[in-house]
Formats: structure tokens, C-alpha cells, sequence
């Protein structure tokens, strides 16, 4: 089997005029945790629908899996869709088992799983509780656990993080850590640059439906002008002079933000202060964050996205 677990080229979706859509193409490899960022509206939830083959493209090719429609490879995908939701007279358990048996699993394998998983991600006190009881945090985490129950090779994730507050933030952030450690795939969307931080190999940057960025982390953060925030009670105007130096910002109270340009070594900014000298209260030369990756690529559509 092909390394790339999904693959779309020149995929286009029209609605009327209107393109959701625009000539994407993208390779996800095997085994590792996919970030698919934009803002509201970038085209990120039309894209997994048909990858999942709910919707069909008006033109372009998926292969999913290596096969040509997720269809024909269902068992092996795993997926939570945006819109959340439970049967609410259901357990706990038995939703978590009743997904799995839809996916080939024996019941009693599917009831085994469940109880597994529930205590394994702190769900054990509630498992025979009905849905309509627990918490929305602690039921958007059985809706996940069901997603996972048959074990698939790929997990499809749409807005995993939206609506909860940060511990079970932090508890699906394991969930997929855990994916990832078992060799699974896992394809994930988001607007909240953080959870894309701290969980991806690699991402892409969609806005109004184009792609703008497909690579790994690191390479995105080579994307973004590197900053440095210093502290003084001098003025650093001089440094303006640099040839390092792209912009000297204000940030109020004696504390500055420096841009630099491409390639520049920080240290030659520190060194500058000491010679001229600027002396300084603080230096901090901090990689730039997907944040102001985000903002670079998508420009004023960035103001749509949340960031928390």
C-alpha cells in the first residue's frame, strides 16, 4: 500500500458560482497527525465530506486509503463530523459499542472496547449513564471514543476542540497523541492554532477555498517573520538603522517588538544593543508561532478565526 493515505488533486466543489472548493491537491502520509487550519468559511468541512464521499466533487480525484471512494473503505476510517451529537436514552457504553458493531466489530468485542476506552480516558464512573446526563465536554468525548472504538487506520476529526473547556481539551489532545503513537492517522480540523501546535506533524492552510500552505510545522514557522521583543528604558530607535532589522514597533511601557528579515541570527540583534548601547531589561527571541504563520498566509481573513 501507497505511504499516502489520502490523496486529492485539483479537487474543485461548485456551488453554482460560488467555489467551496478550489483546486486543492494534498498528500497525507501514514501515521501521522494532519492539521487542516483557515478560518470560518476556508472550505475545511466541504473538503472532509468529500474525502468521506458524503459530498462529490465537481471535478478533481480522491483516493482514500488507496481506494477510490471512502465508501469502499469505511471499516478502516474513523470520523467525528462538526455537528455533534448523541442518542440521549443511550449509555455511555453502549454508544461507544453500538458505533463499533457498525463498523464490523462483535458485540461483544464492541462492548469490551467501550468499557477500555472509557477508562482509559477517565469516563469510567459514567459509563452506564445515560447520554442526556453527562456534561457536554463529557459527551463530545464519548462521541470521540465512538468514532475509535473499531480501531481505524485513519481518523477524520471536524472542529474536535470546539465547545470545551481546557481539561477535556486536554484529554482528546491525548486521545490523539495516543492515536498517533499506535501508527494511525489522524486528520484534523481547526481554527485554534494552539491544538494545531502542540498535536501536528504537519498542516494546511486553506482560506476562501485555495490552498496556501502544505507542509510540516517547522517549514510553516520559517513562513512568518521572526520577532524579538525587548524591554529598555533607553531608545531603540538606532536599531531601526540595521540592516537585520525590518520594523520597530511600540508595544507601550519601555517594551518594543523588532521584525527581522529573513535569515537574521537574533544574537546580531542582541549585540547591537550592547554595543550602541541599548540597555536592556529583557530579550526575548521566541519562534514565531503558527499564529503569525496564520496571519501571514490569510491576511485579513485571519480575523475571522478564533484564537484561544
Amino acid at each position: 500500500m501507497s505511504s499516502a493515505v489520502l490523496d486529492l488533486r485539483r479537487v474543485t466543489k461548485l456551488y453554482g458560482e460560488f467555489r467551496a472548493v478550489d483546486d486543492l491537491s494534498l498528500s497525507v502520509p501514514a501515521g501521522c497527525v494532519y492539521g487542516f487550519l483557515g478560518p470560518n468559511g476556508a472550505g475545511k468541512t466541504t473538503t472532509l465530506r468529500m474525502i468521506l464521499d458524503i459530498l462529490k466533487p465537481t471535478s478533481g480525484s480522491i483516493a482514500v486509503l488507496g481506494a477510490p471512494s471512502a465508501t469502499e473503505v469505511r471499516s478502516r476510517i474513523g470520523y467525528l463530523p462538526e455537528e455533534k451529537g448523541l442518542y440521549k436514552k443511550m449509555r455511555a457504553w453502549s454508544v461507544i459499542a453500538y458505533f463499533g458493531t457498525l463498523k464490523g466489530m462483535s458485540r461483544a468485542a464492541a462492548k469490551k472496547r467501550a468499557f477500555e476506552l472509557l477508562e482509559r480516558y477517565g469516563l469510567k464512573d459514567f459509563a452506564t449513564a445515560r447520554t442526556e446526563a453527562l456534561s457536554k465536554g463529557m459527551g463530545q468525548k464519548v462521541q470521540v471514543l465512538a468514532s475509535i472504538a473499531h480501531d481505524p487506520e485513519l481518523v477524520i476529526l471536524d472542529e474536535p476542540f470546539s465547545g470545551l473547556d481546557p481539561v477535556n481539551q486536554g484529554v482528546l489532545e491525548d486521545i490523539v497523541t495516543d492515536l498517533r503513537g499506535r501508527g494511525r492517522t489522524v486528520l484534523f480540523s481547526t481554527h485554534v492554532m494552539q491544538h494545531a501546535e502542540r498535536l501536528c506533524d504537519r498542516i494546511v492552510v486553506i482560506a476562501k477555498g485555495r490552498l496556501l500552505f502544505d507542509g510540516t510545522v517547522d517549514a510553516a514557522r520559517r513562513l512568518a517573520p521572526r520577532r524579538v521583543r525587548i524591554e529598555t528604558a533607553d531608545d531603540p530607535g538606532p536599531l531601526r538603522r540595521m540592516p537585520a532589522v525590518a520594523a520597530l514597533h511600540d508595544a507601550g511601557g519601555g517594551k518594543w517588538e523588532v521584525e527581522l528579515r529573513e535569515g537574521t541570527d537574533p544574537q546580531s540583534l542582541l549585540q547591537a544593543c550592547f554595543e550602541m548601547p541599548v540597555r536592556l531589561r529583557s530579550f526575548d527571541a521566541a519562534e514565531p508561532s503558527l499564529h503569525d504563520v496564520f496571519v501571514k498566509l490569510v491576511g485579513t481573513d485571519a480575523r475571522e478565526a478564533t484564537f484561544r
